[in-house]
């Protein structure tokens, strides 16, 4: 029965990181194809004032920490980190479990 609990946990904790991915690359998708729209408008309309670098580099910088945040690899306090702290407050917690007995 536990087996069969924690295939369905994996299942589900997988699934939830299948759907971050697809969200991210629709971000990602979004990010491309409305700023070659903001470009192509930018540069039809008033070619000497280039202001469509501003709305690309914020929403880039979104697309970036949301890419970090999906993949793993923030370079500040990411899952990793979190994991790695609830480890250690669990073990410390077992150890004075331990002393107390």
């Amino acid at each position: 029965m536990e087996n069969k609990y924690q295939n369905e946990e994996r299942y589900f904790k997988a699934k939830k990181q299948v759907e971050e991915i697809k969200g991210f690359y629709g971000n990602l998708t979004a990010y491309i194809v409305i700023n070659i729209f903001f470009l192509i408008l930018n540069l039809k309309t008033s070619p000497e004032h280039l202001w469509f670098f501003w709305p690309m580099l914020g929403w880039g910088i979104g697309v970036i920490f949301h890419g970090f945040k999906v993949f793993n690899c923030t370079p500040f306090l990411g899952k990793n980190w979190e994991e790695q702290k609830i480890k250690e407050f669990m073990n410390k917690d077992n150890e004075r479990k331990d002393s107390w007995e």
